[in-house]
């Protein structure tokens, strides 16, 4: 969907790349620009890294782009930077402030002087602020960790970089949105995402809670402050999540279970019921669901429409989907693989020889 359509991509670690691999699933021409030496930071995260050395973080974002070297800090260089984004139609950055400036790229002298360009900024904590944006410190800071563990336990972070997982897909939201206006306008605009903001915004729920009550949301561990029973459950032999989210899956969910006592207590028939009590609610249905397999339970609840699910391993998530070890998981949005993740500065000679024409035999 977006054949021809030309990314410089000068960011680096997670989110910058994470937006930039989605524009080239889509089937953007995607131009991954590195520092010398070490390249991308992600490149040297780990272990675990495959037979040619490539770290697992790294390869998990940046399939369909090619590699370029190239030194802000060198005339020919930044030359050469300059001639790629004049033909470019999106560039995304997330340098720290005034750091561009420095080394001679202007971002609203280049605007200027292309205006058609797509340009997205990716910041830490917004466009006034130095401080360095890494996702645990802002799961920290907007809230995610009060809000994740058990109760009684130490504030936690998610197991997955998602602040930064977030705000990459909403660069890449932003970036498609200006590219829409453009098609309309003509002209590109400057476009800014921050991780704190998107981290904010994906509160949705949780924050509209605190704003309605004035009260600081609790940790509830695998339970729901809204709903119940939505949690984890032991069965004989495995863990499995039970999620009802109306009045009639209550229902269908307790007669599934046998639990006869709780279909016929008019207090239990609507979701407010259930969550003033919530205790015992949680305690018959424990009861029941340990004394059989999950299997047993799951086969149960699916009859009658009832969410559930077994709690997997990532390994055996994985094997009923489309991913490789080269390529990361297929592609979450319409597109396709075409480029394996680059090796650092695998593009560079043709790249400074034919430019973006080098993609021409990709599509």
């Amino acid at each position: 969907m977006l054949a021809g359509i030309n990314v410089l991509d000068l960011s680096r670690v997670l989110a910058g790349p994470l937006a930039s691999m989605l524009l080239g699933d889509l089937g953007a021409n995607v131009i991954k620009v590195e520092r010398p030496g070490s390249g991308d930071d992600t490149r040297n995260w780990g272990p675990p890294f495959d037979d040619t050395g490539a770290s697992a973080y790294y390869l998990s974002v940046n399939r369909n782009k090619k590699s370029i070297i190239a030194d802000l800090a060198d005339a020919d260089d930044r030359a050469l930077i300059r001639s790629l984004m004049a033909s470019a139609d999106v560039v995304i950055d997330n340098f720290k402030r005034g750091m561009l400036e420095r080394n001679g790229i202007d971002i609203p002298a280049i605007l200027a002087a292309h205006p058609s360009l797509v340009w997205c900024t990716i910041t830490g904590f917004g466009a006034n602020s130095d401080r360095a944006g890494y996702d645990f410190v802002v799961q920290a800071e907007q809230g995610w960790m009060s809000i994740t563990g058990e109760p009684d336990g130490a504030p936690m972070k998610v197991g997955v970089a998602l602040a930064d997982i977030v705000a990459g897909k909403d660069a890449c939201i932003a970036i498609l949105a200006a590219l829409v206006a453009r098609s309309r306008t003509g002209r590109g605009r400057h476009v800014a995402v921050s991780l704190a903001a998107s981290a904010s915004a994906a509160l949705v729920n949780v924050a509209q809670n605190a704003l309605v009550s004035g009260k600081e949301p609790e940790r509830w561990g695998n339970g729901h402050p809204n709903l119940v029973p939505y949690q984890l459950f032991e069965a004989s032999d495995r863990a499995l999540v039970i999620a009802v989210g109306n009045d009639a899956q209550w229902l269908a969910c307790a007669r599934a279970l046998g639990l006869e006592a709780l279909v016929s207590d008019q207090e239990l028939r609507t979701n407010a019921g259930r969550v003033a009590e919530r205790a015992r609610v949680v305690r018959e249905m424990s009861r029941r669901l340990g004394e059989k397999s999950a299997s047993h339970w799951i086969a149960q609840l699916d009859a009658v429409g009832v969410p559930c699910g077994v709690v997997r391993t990532v390994l055996e998530s994985l094997r009923d989907i489309e991913c490789s070890a080269a390529t990361g998981i297929a592609p979450s949005v319409p597109g396709t693989v075409r480029l394996p993740p680059p090796r650092l500065d695998e593009h560079g000679a043709e790249i400074r020889e034919h430019g973006w024409s080098s993609f021409a035999k990709e599509h």
